[in-house]
């Protein structure tokens, strides 16, 4: 899709810089760019209406990131987002501006 001049945005749970890396190294550089979506894992947990987090803790899911698996906080995300300070709104702005200032989209109207 970004051969087709696509910006293209996926979300993932990417706990490990190595998978990151080898992410990143897909794309030529200046195609990709890390967004970190930090959140505090008391407030993801306050957030969790499915309550992954609960059964992570009574042990009834493995390798859940941040409870029994570790998590790797990116070194230099081109994006670092605070959702425990940032509105949703606050954030998709903070992306379009950082996406804007790289050239890869027009000017605000």
């Amino acid at each position: 899709m970004t051969e087709a001049g696509l910006i293209v945005m996926v979300s993932f749970i990417s706990p490990f810089r190595a998978e990151r890396r080898m992410a990143r190294s897909l794309f030529d550089p200046g195609e990709f760019f890390e967004v970190h979506v930090d959140t505090p894992l008391a407030v993801a947990e306050s957030r969790d209406v499915k309550g992954l987090y609960k059964k992570a803790r009574r042990g009834e899911l493995k390798n859940f990131t941040g409870i029994d698996s570790p998590y790797e906080p990116p070194e230099t995300p081109e994006i670092y987002l605070d959702t425990a300070r940032a509105t949703p709104e606050e954030s998709a702005t903070a992306i379009v501006d950082q996406l804007r200032e790289a050239g890869m989209l027009g000017p605000a109207s």
